[in-house]
């Protein structure tokens, strides 16, 4: 793990001074500084490579001249490309100096000392004292999470970012063109080869080239698969209506699996504003509500699993099987699915390739800071577009929403349209469509147009922000789940035909509970459920009488 003090490292071949430079930089540097020794030249390089990969900052290198196969010249000169803002100090014997004034020039050397020292508090400390106060009023803020090293316009690195930031995973990204990029991939002996990236360089000293979000949460301390065979009950999907089941189920003493493909939140935990959530008066971030849900559902004895794929539900005997995409599977006396919705895609000739190059599904929060003093344009009429469109006014320049429709009172609540029309930099256009984009690196244009005119006209456009509609996960749910058209899971009395029969293969003598699915002991719950009403007190309302369901299944069996 990664250290918040600074370090300063000291090098000297003879072992004897070694330990005098260390024992009087600890005396006087210790509690406000990592004193690292080193007894030669590429010891030292090598020590300040791993120093570098874990993040640590390297404030002062104290090299002694006269070192075999490296002298301290040569070390600091090589020190340089892996720490450039460190001062740089040489010791000397009196009959060295020419070299060391030579250094001054040659290495960008900060200071030499004669030796001896002796009394380091006037030989020494004074000099090193003013070195360390330079470094500090300069050097950036210490950093103890992971370093991502990716290409701004590469759709890993935007999946690998994204994953990061809803997981609430303190990181970083450097973009791989920047000299700290090259740094770091020295330091790791790497080069920077698009199939390497991106990498993750972890507080541990750990590296992960092409690092997906698997890897990543293994490494972050994530849970990515399930600790036990069997639960009471396994929840599918981490959004609010998966959150509410699986706190309501463990607060009520069910043992319960949360299992989540992404992050928590789901859609909700990506709005950048929810200010009609009962209890919040200000309005919360959807990631703050998300992760407060989280904390709720830990503290219960939730047991979460993230970047796991279901891809089945099967009865077996009185219990369900839920299978996961990597082989495994777990059993369970009930489930919950809450698998939400997706926003969809829109099919414009060009805008598939350029998808997390300018073109985002959701807020991608973690590239808000990235459209500031610049153009946004949002498509999308209901609140979550909404929402996203007063956060980016508040960064960006200029907002253009687009709506299909014409009028955003159609679907958009009325507060978020009262702020939208009051606001001076967002222009709402209705009756409008994206006919298609062009870019190269990444978005550069898009195509707009006007369904009552059918005229077209190309603006200029870097970020494309698109919530439109709802295409719900179940895709993966065998056909023995009724689902209307649009893929919705249908439950409960709307299972039941006009004639009173249940659907066909229902094996139990009664008809299905509210949200239980055509599969007895599967509940659904949430926006991935017919008729349900997309909006997230509904959805933690329906997770929560989903697990009184769940109590009355089970007290049948």
């Amino acid at each position: 793990m990664s250290s918040s003090r600074p370090v300063v490292l000291t090098v000297d071949d003879d072992p004897a001074v070694g330990r005098a430079v260390a024992r009087d930089l600890r005396r006087r540097y210790g509690d406000t500084h990592r004193v690292v020794r080193a007894d030669s030249g590429p010891a030292a390089l090598q020590a300040l490579e791993e120093l570098t990969v874990r993040g640590e900052r390297t404030a002062l290198l104290l090299a002694d001249h006269r070192m075999p196969g490296m002298t301290g010249v040569d070390f600091l000169e090589h020190a340089m490309d892996l720490v450039p803002g460190a001062r740089r100090v040489l010791l000397t014997a009196y009959a060295d100096t020419d070299a060391a004034i030579r250094a001054i020039n040659d290495v960008d050397l900060d200071h030499y000392l004669l030796k001896p020292w002796d009394p380091p508090e006037e030989k020494l400390y004074p000099v090193l004292d003013d070195l360390l106060a330079g470094w500090a009023a300069t050097a950036l803020p210490s950093f103890d999470g992971l370093t991502l090293v990716g290409h701004q316009w590469s759709p890993r690195t935007q999946e690998a970012k994204e994953f990061l930031a809803r997981n609430a995973v303190p990181y970083r990204h450097v973009d791989v063109r920047s000299d700290d990029a090259a740094r770091l991939l020295a330091a790791a002996h790497l080069e920077a080869g698009p199939e390497q990236l991106p990498v993750a360089f972890l507080p541990d000293g750990g590296v992960l080239t092409a690092a997906r979000p698997r890897q990543i949460a293994e490494r972050v301390g994530l849970a990515t698969t399930a600790g036990r065979p069997f639960y009471d009950l396994v929840v599918v999907g981490g959004g609010p209506a998966g959150l509410g089941a699986a706190v309501y189920g463990a607060s009520e003493g069910l043992r319960t699996l949360l299992v989540e493909r992404s992050a928590t939140g789901g859609q909700a935990g990506q709005s950048s504003r929810i200010e009609n959530y009962l209890g919040f008066p200000h309005g919360v971030s959807g990631a703050e509500l998300a992760q407060r849900a989280r904390d709720q559902a830990v503290r219960f004895g939730v047991e979460i699993v993230t970047t796991a794929d279901c891809v089945g539900v099967t009865p077996r005997g009185d219990g369900r099987e839920v299978r996961f995409d990597d082989g495994g599977s777990v059993a369970s006396h009930a489930v919950v699915l809450a698998t939400g919705v997706s926003y969809r895609r829109l099919t414009a000739p060009g805008l598939a390739g350029l998808t997390g190059r300018g073109v985002y599904y959701g807020a991608a929060a973690h590239e808000a800071v990235n459209c500031t003093g610049q153009t946004v344009h949002v498509v999308g009429a209901a609140n979550s577009a909404g929402q996203a469109a007063l956060f980016f006014a508040g960064l960006a320049d200029r907002v253009v929403l687009i709506a299909r429709g014409d009028s955003l009172r159609r679907s958009m609540s009325e507060y978020l349209v009262a702020r939208i029309e009051a606001s001076e930099n967002i222009e709402v256009r209705t009756c409008t469509e994206i006919a298609g984009a062009r870019g190269g690196e990444r978005l550069e244009a898009l195509c707009l147009r006007d369904q009552r005119t059918g005229t077209t006209e190309v603006a200029e456009a870097g970020w494309l922000f698109v919530f439109i509609g709802a295409a719900p996960r179940t895709d993966w749910l065998g056909g023995a789940f009724v689902r209307d058209e649009r893929g919705f899971l249908v439950t409960g009395p709307d299972l039941v035909d006009r004639a009173g029969r249940p659907p066909a293969g229902w094996p139990l003598g009664r008809d299905p509970y509210l949200l239980e699915c055509s599969v007895p002991g599967v509940f659904a719950a949430g926006d991935v459920r017919a008729a349900s009403i997309k909006r997230v007190a509904s959805a933690v309302g329906e997770g929560a009488l989903a697990v009184s369901l769940v109590h009355r299944y089970l007290e049948g069996l």
